[in-house]
């Protein structure tokens, strides 16, 4: 019999083939696809010039045709105009925030969040000299701020106090070295990691636990779509032993790739857990509400990692939080680092002498009220738009038929499954790839934010890889795929629920401008004249 979650992911029992009666949800997905692919309007249309794109107008009536239910997530438009003003009056485009969630919201930190007009709700954050282990066994004095937010997160998370202890910690970096420093690889001797894509926090992890004697391994993904190697990981998680009561170690798990949008399926975390590891679900690149899944109240992990900014689009600076599974606080080990990152919430000095103040957490607030299944259907129609609109982009030739696309797209393509983001790279009508920095450069004069990332651990038969793939210094596993520091450097783009048409559809029209062949060598030059450092290609 096969599971399904609310995330649009499988459990790891492939389906039947060749079904006769396809469920009312295989039916929906399909349908979602064919919309996806009709949202440009003409078929199989193919643009060679960035002005012959259809206007914005024209394009979002085309996409409204193709996902008429996009217009009942208008609640998510009336947020954003009305508490974050910011992300639209200055024509600024977001699609950077593929981690993290906002606690305020925009008229809050700019004086308009109280009658008087001042600032609040804002805060510091201090280092505590205190390790893991001693902090959740032994307590301690806890500030009013401390509590407050931690209660408000854990709500806003589905995490209930009785099940999960919260620490804070500076940032994301410092709460998977707070794990690392903390764990005992000692008895415990894997680590397990699964990310197909270079992440600091993840090898912060990776070097402190193979200091404390840990064996390091990881997932291995499939060239071109990343999918997970399924028999490779299985065997690892399995291993050689059959008694599935052995200590095996840690195993760090995403449930979707912030960079490809690849999404995994829970039931890894239960297999994991049967074999005798302990599993850290990195919910960073989960979207808001997203941990409301039934898959996540099935499986809970040991230990559970999110991060949080103060104000989306305008401030990214805030802070992490890790979950620690009340029944898993006894295998931590004392530390002798105490300045690995548990921190604690400082109320801004002026704010200090005024009387607790309820502190409001608008942002949180505002994705509730908007809610996971309008959230999930708004990211999940706008990110395969732009799949498909980029796709859709091809350098000019003689004949059409031979002409080739300017992007490649890394991962999944256009499908239900995917998760809110894409990454990809731009081409030149040589072939030759322009080099994602220079793009990303690139896109901050015209006001959109994208970010770059490298793709890791990706397995290819012998000849698939082409002429982006390069070697690169990163911290290598003991066993890892793709050669451990080859891959790929990437474009990435993500959305979020405050994300809207716009948005996609500008993103979209600056990246049809490399179809001009002069555009990437006139801005080179302009950034030269502006004696700016100049990325090569």
């Amino acid at each position: 019999m096969r599971k399904a979650c609310f995330h649009g992911c499988s459990f790891l029992r492939d389906p039947p083939q060749d079904d006769p009666f396809p469920s009312p949800t295989a039916l929906f997905r399909s349908d979602f696809a064919v919309s996806a692919a009709s949202s440009l309007h003409q078929p199989n249309p193919a643009f060679t010039n960035h002005e012959s794109l259809p206007s914005l107008q024209e394009s979002f009536t085309n996409f409204a045709g193709a996902f008429p239910q996009f217009l009942e997530t208008e609640r998510a438009d009336l947020i954003r105009d009305r508490h974050y003003r910011h992300l639209s009056s200055a024509k600024h485009v977001c699609l950077d925030y593929s981690t993290g969630h906002g606690l305020f919201s925009y008229p809050q930190v700019m004086g308009g969040g109280t009658p008087g007009g001042t600032r609040t709700a804002l805060f510091d954050v201090s280092y505590k000299p205190v390790n893991l282990g001693a902090l959740l066994t032994g307590g301690g004095p806890e500030s009013e701020l401390d509590s407050t937010t931690r209660k408000r997160i854990m709500r806003f998370m589905n995490l209930s106090e009785d099940d999960y202890a919260m620490v804070f910690a500076s940032n994301q970096s410092a709460a998977f070295r707070i794990v690392a420093d903390s764990y005992p690889f000692r008895s415990n001797r894997s680590l397990l990691t699964a990310y197909d894509h270079e992440n600091e926090a993840v090898d912060s992890m990776i070097e402190i636990s193979r200091k404390r004697g840990a064996k390091t391994k990881s997932a291995e993904f499939s060239w071109p779509n990343l999918s997970i190697r399924s028999s490779r990981l299985k065997n690892t998680i399995v291993g050689k032993s059959s008694r599935k009561s052995r200590k095996k170690g840690l195993f760090v798990f995403p449930l979707q790739s912030r960079v490809s949008g690849s999404r995994y399926s829970y039931s890894w975390m239960g297999m994991a857990r049967e074999n005798g590891w302990h599993v850290l679900l990195d919910a960073c690149a989960l979207g808001p509400k997203d941990m409301e899944t039934l898959g996540l109240s099935l499986f809970k992990p040991d230990f559970l990692i999110c991060s949080f900014y103060k104000v989306f689009g305008d401030n990214p600076t805030g802070f992490a939080c890790l979950f620690v599974k009340r029944s898993s606080v006894q295998i931590l080990q004392c530390s002798s680092d105490h300045r690995v990152g548990i921190a604690s919430l400082v109320p801004f000095q002026e704010e200090r002498h005024e009387e607790e103040e309820k502190i409001e957490f608008r942002a949180l607030n505002h994705a509730d009220e908007v809610g996971l299944i309008t959230i999930n259907y708004r990211g999940r129609c706008l990110i395969n738009w732009l799949v498909n609109a980029l796709l859709c982009l091809r350098h000019p030739d003689h004949t059409e038929e031979y002409s080739h696309p300017l992007v490649k797209i890394y991962g999944p393509k256009v499908t239900f499954e995917r998760g809110p983001a894409v990454a990809f790279n731009v081409f030149d009508w040589k072939g030759d790839r322009v080099d994602p920095r220079l793009v990303q450069k690139l896109a901050d004069r015209f006001s959109i934010t994208l970010s770059y990332g490298f793709l890791r651990h990706v397995w290819f038969s012998d000849g698939e890889y082409g002429p982006e793939f390069e070697e690169r210094e990163v911290v290598e596993e003991e066993e890892s795929g793709g050669g451990g520091g080859s891959g790929i450097c990437v474009v990435t783009a993500a959305v979020g629920f405050l994300t809207n048409f716009e948005d996609v559809y500008r993103a979209w029209a600056f990246v049809s401008r490399f179809l001009d062949a002069d555009f990437v060598e006139n801005a080179r030059w302009r950034y030269t004249a502006l004696n700016q450092q100049m990325i090569e290609m």
